[in-house]
């Protein structure tokens, strides 16, 4: 039976470290792995990872539309860390379908036709991913967007089967991300240097222009509140509810998606 995750009086104030030293001790390294897409998030909280931890379970989403660049860094990580990444790939019998019922590139035309995308080149590969876990570490941070304002350090995933969700850097700003990885000499994805700070497959990234939010070269054809794939669900009901101003967020409280 997976244990009850601790409460937020007793995480709030533990550092990053501390936080996933807690989530270690409770479920063993055989049963808690780092969800990775490699982004700067992701890489230090695998450096922090292997500072506590022998080759640390690390799984990653191959929807194969990414950028080589993400390939070049899964290599990198793995010379670097002496790590095995657990790579999960869609059904290919199920994107095939997809694809030929709506094309190649069906995500543009409409949010039903992204969502399906995303459903199977993301969801469906994750769900098979945390099977095999009791919990999961995920690079979320606070700031990164409205709907991620109040994820909490380490929550309640009911959307899949009631697993630890850990968020280590819930409350780091942006800096703090890549001031610990140049201070480290962390290895990072070579386009968060061409302007992509949010990196995930190729035809749905795009470089952010001044002064737009980390995400807003995400799914950048839609509206900011529906820019999440699914991946992510509030630790409380168990759904994806995206919040579209801090009014609304503030009105509906504890209902508010967490991420």
């Amino acid at each position: 039976m997976i244990p009850t995750p601790p409460d937020a009086s007793q995480t709030d104030a533990l550092d990053a470290p501390g936080v996933l030293a807690l989530a270690m001790e409770a479920l063993g390294r055989e049963r808690l792995a780092l969800a990775s897409s490699f982004g700067a998030e992701d890489m230090v909280i695998l450096d922090m990872l292997v500072g506590l931890t022998d080759r640390p379970r690390v799984f990653t989403l191959d929807t194969g539309r990414l950028p080589q660049q993400t390939y070049d860094l899964m290599d990198a990580s793995r010379r670097r860390y002496g790590i095995d990444i657990e790579v999960y790939f869609p059904q290919a019998a199920d994107v095939e379908e997809m694809v030929l019922a709506r094309g190649l590139n069906l995500f543009y035309e409409s949010i039903d036709n992204r969502k399906e995308c995303c459903g199977v080149r993301k969801v469906e590969p994750l769900s098979r991913a945390l099977r095999t876990v009791d919990g999961w570490i995920t690079g979320l941070r606070r700031e990164q967007i409205l709907t991620r304002a109040e994820t909490p350090k380490i929550g309640l995933d009911q959307a899949h089967g009631d697993l630890w969700k850990v968020a280590p850097l819930a409350e780091w700003g942006e800096q703090q991300v890549w001031d610990y990885i140049r201070d480290r000499d962390v290895p990072y994805n070579a386009l968060h240097d061409q302007g992509y700070p949010s990196i995930g497959c190729a035809p749905c990234t795009r470089a952010i222009e001044p002064g737009e939010d980390s995400r807003a070269g995400r799914w950048w054809w839609e509206l900011p509140e529906q820019r999440e794939c699914g991946l992510h669900f509030d630790p409380t009901t168990g759904r994806l509810l995206p919040v579209k101003s801090p009014e609304e967020r503030l009105a509906v409280g504890a209902e508010a998606s967490s991420f």
